[in-house]
This record gives structure tokens, C-alpha cells and sequence, in this order.
């Protein structure tokens, strides 16, 4: 379950002040629904993704028995 902002506020401010499990929650939510969503819906998908780069990698190894293999967002 995602305990975190919802989209109506994140949208009121720049990406760049967007939290990491925000950016990573919502991009798995819009890629889960991107046959379904409108140009707008699209667009902001791709800024996400592109903040999501643009900060680095977010995952980079196979994981652990103290870490998971792929970042948990919730």
C-alpha cells in the first residue's frame, strides 16, 4: 500500500522536489495504466521517467539478505 502524496498534490510542485518513492510509485502506476491514459497522462509519464534518470540509478545490484533487488516505494 502506498502511504505517500497523491497526485493532485505532487502536481502542484516541480518533479525536482518530488520524493524518490513518490517518482517511483506513480511511474509504475502510469506504466501499469499507459495503454489507457490520455496525451496529458502520457506526457507526464515521460517527465517522470525522465526525473527518475535523471537522478541516477535507483537499483544497481541483484540484491541481499539486507536489501531488496529492486527499490521498494511503499
Amino acid at each position: 500500500m502506498y502511504i505517500g502524496r497523491d497526485l493532485s498534490e505532487l502536481t502542484l510542485e516541480p518533479m525536482e522536489r518530488w520524493e524518490l518513492n513518490e517518482l517511483l510509485y506513480h511511474q509504475h502506476i502510469f506504466s501499469q495504466l499507459a495503454l489507457y491514459l490520455s496525451t496529458e497522462g502520457a506526457s507526464l509519464h515521460v517527465k517522470i521517467i525522465r526525473e527518475l534518470e535523471s537522478r541516477g540509478p535507483t537499483h544497481g545490484d541483484s540484491g541481499g539478505w539486507d536489501h531488496s533487488s529492486t527499490p521498494i516505494y511503499d
